[in-house]
């Protein structure tokens, strides 16, 4: 083996690689597999990986790979215990091959064709042995131990990392059709037989993975220092690194969003995410639930200690204030509000948690930011955001309790300078924003619902409103009533055309008009529950209103208005009347002292009672078919160091969000 480590260079001509990949069996006790692991190298090359799966049916070359590796892990933890560099790099080095050659034979070929690459053992073609039947759902077994049993030091960060990608790949047949798989062989290994008691300890090593954001070690920082002859194995092994299987954790892949961002800060954390995910939005099989997703659903807190119920499979518990501040710290990637809404949306004890907490600006403040940014943020982004305001805003005590939080200087809220205001209020400048941005560029209904339904579940909670909220509350009623009238016009322009010619087809502004007529009603409820529930709360509401009362006034004898108008046109005439008994030219300061005087002497039985305004997020019937591709676009473009060619993609398109 001598005492230097191969260069990049020599890839082309490395005689190992060949070998690998050639036509000659190699058994798995061969010295070979020694001499092979003991190089440090990027990847093996392309030309290496096709021979290899050329020749695999004949030689079982892969197999026997695989049988060293899953030899070799029966000694890792006490390698990790005794501080055996040479032995776990060797390990992580026959994880990174079959990785590299997992993904291309994926790739390639169907599952059932990639059964028989692992049930080729003998040395002449078509004779199998019957132990081998089952070497993939060994490796996935010896991967989950491997992730969840190893102990995470500077010399294993690496080989975890390569566990969790190498799982990743694993189950990456998805990308590869374009309807979603609901039975599979991957999916068969994974919710039954030995891996199912993994189940709830690996969900589990994911998540504390996600909470502490470990850093990988500095290259070359857990292995011997060089030599004074500048040469040795072990250094040739951590230069080898440093310059090559590195670049894995540090570079995105082809056509890859986040190649443009900063290098991540833990890989490690970032995969186990990805594979969270992963793992949570797997299909149901036939015959059992995902149970993944039901380990998800159901733990608990490490401070509650009452019992599990029996019903529940998979259970364990987490700390959840570390998981809570994790979530708020790391919102600014796709894949951790994709976490947040799957863990609000699912985990009933997550969600009293979170609502129980007196700090939620630390949760809500980074959603907000999300929706803010919508510019530049990618559609499933910002409706991951929009849909965990909704659930939040389902509770009646966060809609209470976010007007007590006062915040002060939000500097990435450029429209106006916000010295002080309340969370609350704060979060109907952003949803009001995202609606009118929604109504000028992308004009899609969904968005526009789930931003009125998070606004209407908050509006009999209205309290103290900033004034500049409250105009705001106006200004989008002021637009929605000018884009009324000008659908109306082209409806009523149209309809004249259609009497003078039936040959030119017209456009359907009736269905423009009863959308935008939704969207109007909508609104003048939410005012309407904020003035029936909480009149004297928002005086700034009231003095909007009657600053831009004129704008009301064609909707008091429209058929679809005229109800909800009576409380309304109610309010106007009532301050209106008061103030003009208090004299001309009053100042800001007067009127709204006169509002405040106004609201102690306004019967509340004059008020007429509607329903209370209240909207719950309901998943769509087949969250697979929006979820699933989601998530694997997350993991093209966020897992690190696994290059698919986008020309094999078919799970989406590569230019969609």
């Amino acid at each position: 083996m001598g005492s230097n480590s191969s260069r990049i260079g020599d890839l082309p001509k490395n005689e190992y690689l060949k070998k690998l990949s050639g036509m000659e069996s190699i058994s798995e006790n061969d010295p070979f597999w020694n001499q092979l692991l003991s190089f440090s190298f990027p990847a093996p090359t392309k030309g290496h990986i096709n021979l290899c799966v050329e020749n695999n049916p004949r030689t079982g070359n892969l197999g026997a790979l695989i049988k060293v590796f899953l030899s070799r892990t029966k000694e890792l933890k006490l390698s990790a215990e005794c501080q055996n560099h040479i032995f776990i790099w060797q390990t992580h080095n026959a994880l990174f091959i079959i990785c590299c050659l997992l993904k291309v034979f994926i790739c390639q070929m169907s599952e059932e064709e990639l059964q028989l690459h692992f049930t080729y053992e003998e040395k002449s073609p078509g004779n199998y042995s019957s132990d081998s039947e089952d070497l993939l759902e060994e490796l996935l077994c010896c991967l989950m131990q491997l992730i969840t049993d190893i102990p995470l030091l500077d010399i294993t960060y690496e080989i975890s990392v390569e566990a969790i990608s190498t799982m990743v790949v694993f189950l990456s047949c998805q990308l590869f059709h374009k309807e979603v798989l609901r039975q599979s062989i991957s999916h068969k290994y994974l919710m039954r037989g030995p891996c199912l008691p993994y189940t709830s300890k690996l969900v589990k090593t994911l998540l504390y993975n996600f909470i502490r954001q470990e850093k990988p070690p500095p290259p070359g920082a857990h292995v011997f220092p060089q030599q004074s002859d500048g040469g040795g194995l072990l250094y040739g092994l951590a230069s080898g690194v440093a310059t090559g299987l590195w670049t894995v954790f540090t570079l995105g892949g082809v056509g890859s969003k986040a190649a443009a961002s900063p290098e991540l800060s833990s890989p490690l954390a970032n995969q186990s995410l990805l594979l969270l995910l992963v793992l949570a939005n797997l299909t149901d099989a036939s015959d059992a639930p995902n149970p993944y997703r039901q380990a998800i659903m159901s733990f608990k807190n490490t401070q509650d200690s009452s019992p599990f119920p029996s019903s529940i499979p998979h259970a364990f518990q987490i700390n959840f204030n570390s998981l809570y501040t994790a979530l708020c710290e790391q919102q600014t990637s796709d894949q951790a509000t994709l976490l947040l809404y799957t863990l609000l949306h699912q985990n009933s004890n997550i969600r009293t948690y979170m609502l129980a907490r007196t700090d939620m600006e630390n949760l809500v403040l980074p959603i907000l930011e999300i929706l803010y940014h919508v510019e530049e943020r990618n559609s499933h982004h910002v409706y991951m955001a929009l849909i965990i305001l909704l659930i939040l805003t389902e509770d009646d005590g966060f809609n209470r309790s976010i007007h007590e939080v006062i915040l002060k200087n939000i500097t990435w809220y450029s429209e106006r300078v916000l010295t002080e205001i309340s969370l609350g209020s704060l979060l109907i400048l952003v949803v009001i924003r995202t609606i009118q941005y929604n109504m000028t560029r992308t004009r899609d209904k969904y968005l526009h619902t789930n931003c009125l339904a998070a606004l209407a579940n908050m509006s009999a909670q209205f309290r103290s409103l900033h004034q500049y909220a409250a105009q705001r509350i106006i200004s989008l009623f002021s637009l929605l009533s000018k884009k009324h009238n000008k659908v109306l016009e082209q409806a009523t322009q149209s309809l004249r055309g259609s009497l003078s010619s039936n040959d030119v087809p017209l456009p359907d502004y009736a269905q423009d008009l009863n959308v935008i007529e939704e969207v109007i009603r909508m609104m003048l409820e939410i005012i309407n529950s904020c003035l029936t529930n909480s009149l004297h709360h928002n005086p700034n509401l009231v003095y909007a209103l009657l600053y831009k009362r004129d704008l009301f006034e064609q909707f008091r004898t429209h058929p679809s208005f005229q109800d909800i108008m009576q409380n309304i046109d109610l309010v106007i005439s009532f301050f209106s009347s008061r103030l003009l008994q208090a004299g001309a030219e009053l100042s800001v300061e007067r009127v709204l002292e006169i509002i405040k005087q106004g609201v102690v002497a306004l019967p509340k039985d004059r008020l007429k009672k509607f329903p209370e305004l209240k909207f719950k997020y309901v998943e769509e019937e087949q969250p697979e078919e929006f979820f699933i591709p989601y998530v694997w676009s997350l993991v093209y473009n966020s897992a690190v160091g696994l290059y698919w060619n986008p020309q094999d993609i078919q799970l989406f398109t590569m230019d969609s969000d």
